[in-house]
């Protein structure tokens, strides 16, 4: 059985997913999902403050995304994870209370679930850059705060 927060980023994922592929409004397809599926409001609201958090920061997201994916132009990554990405780079650079490494093992899970054969391990690379750029600034912090 699936937990809260793994189903509040699948439905934020299909919103922003419809939102980029369809030219939908991603808050209205989440709306939508969230009756569909009868979501409870804990997981609507995660799915809610997830997409929310990407639309407001996306062009932050997608620069990052180019600089740590250069030989994958954002526009040729394939809609499934280019958006599984989004969502997972918010929650590492943005949300605050999402471990490093929780963040990425749900990011390959959705990539699992939604993308291609491919699409795992391209998640997980482009995650792990993001890691090791959190491990390099991490010393650099406490060496500033001590």
């Amino acid at each position: 059985m699936k937990g809260p927060r793994r189903r509040a980023r699948e439905t934020a994922f299909k919103a922003l997913y419809e939102g980029d592929v369809a030219r939908h409004d991603p808050l209205q397809a989440l709306e939508r999902l969230a009756e569909e599926e009868a979501l409870p409001p804990e997981i609507t609201g995660y799915s809610r403050e997830l997409v929310e958090g990407v639309l407001k920061k996306q062009g932050e997201l997608d620069a990052r995304l180019k600089r740590l994916a250069p030989a994958f132009p954002l526009e040729q990554l394939s809609p499934v994870d280019r958006n599984i990405l989004r969502i997972a780079l918010w929650e590492v650079m943005h949300h605050g209370n999402v471990p490093l490494k929780v963040a990425i093992n749900e990011a390959v899970e959705l990539a699992k679930t939604f993308g291609s054969d491919t699409s795992p391990r391209f998640v997980n690379g482009v995650l792990g850059s993001v890691a090791d750029e959190v491990m390099r600034k991490q010393p650099q912090q406490k060496e500033a705060n001590g």
